[in-house]
């Protein structure tokens, strides 16, 4: 699917019986797939469309817990793994954002120069209509990923290539400070069977994209 296709299918989440309300769209997939970059281009497709804040953004990256909490449960050498977010916290906030139509929602992120969440980066005002969540495990079966699923209209699985995604997180790793080998083994010992466990849920969405086409950054974030 090129982007054009996949801007008029998250505008038709917006028409129809309920169009007033807000919908969660989520996308799904391995580290490296796009997810971020192809939810920052909708987000601004939408409201290239619909109008200013008619669509907002949130990462579940933002819920990575800090370096301090990491290195109080032995799980630093696991970072990105399913056990290293705030899974509840996410959750949590999903439910608000179906709930709370009236105030301004602020959205943590993920800082990856300070290699450390960063609170309320994002925002979600009254009138976003379309939210657009992505994360590496958002089509989980398991607890409490299953909740957040069944908060979201649609869930999407962004696909790509194990060599392209290989390459982009090299890429990030290098980017983010770590040499060569440094950033081979991370990508070998932790980003790949994170990678294969995401994979297990690909046939729990909605349906299954790639974000072709849009443009990355060299250290394999979104330019948009």
């Amino acid at each position: 699917m090129n982007e054009d296709t996949l801007t008029s299918l998250a505008l038709g989440l917006l028409r129809g019986p309920g169009s007033n309300s807000r919908t969660i769209l989520g996308l799904a997939g391995p580290p490296g797939a796009g997810k971020s970059t192809l939810a920052r281009h909708l987000v601004a497709e939408v409201q290239r469309v619909e109008g200013p804040g008619s669509a907002a953004y949130l990462p579940l990256d933002g819920f990575h817990l800090s370096a301090a909490q990491l290195d109080r449960l032995g799980l630093v050498h696991r970072k990105g793994a399913p056990e290293t977010f705030d899974a509840h916290g996410y959750v949590a906030l999903l439910r608000r954002v179906t709930a709370d139509r009236f105030r301004d929602i602020y959205v943590p992120d993920f800082d990856r120069d300070l290699d450390e969440p960063v609170a309320a980066r994002h925002v979600i005002p009254p009138q976003a209509r379309l939210v657009i969540t992505e994360g590496n495990y958002l089509a989980s079966a398991e607890s409490p990923w299953s909740e957040a699923r069944r908060l979201l209209r649609e869930l999407w699985y962004v696909d790509a290539e194990d060599a392209v995604r290989e390459e982009r997180l090299l890429s990030r790793h290098r980017a983010g400070g770590r040499d060569e080998a440094t950033a081979w083994h991370w990508v070998t010992t932790n980003d790949h069977p994170n990678g294969e466990y995401v994979k297990e849920s690909r046939s729990l969405c909605t349906r299954i994209v790639r974000a072709e086409g849009l443009p990355v950054a060299r250290d394999g974030r979104s330019v948009l």
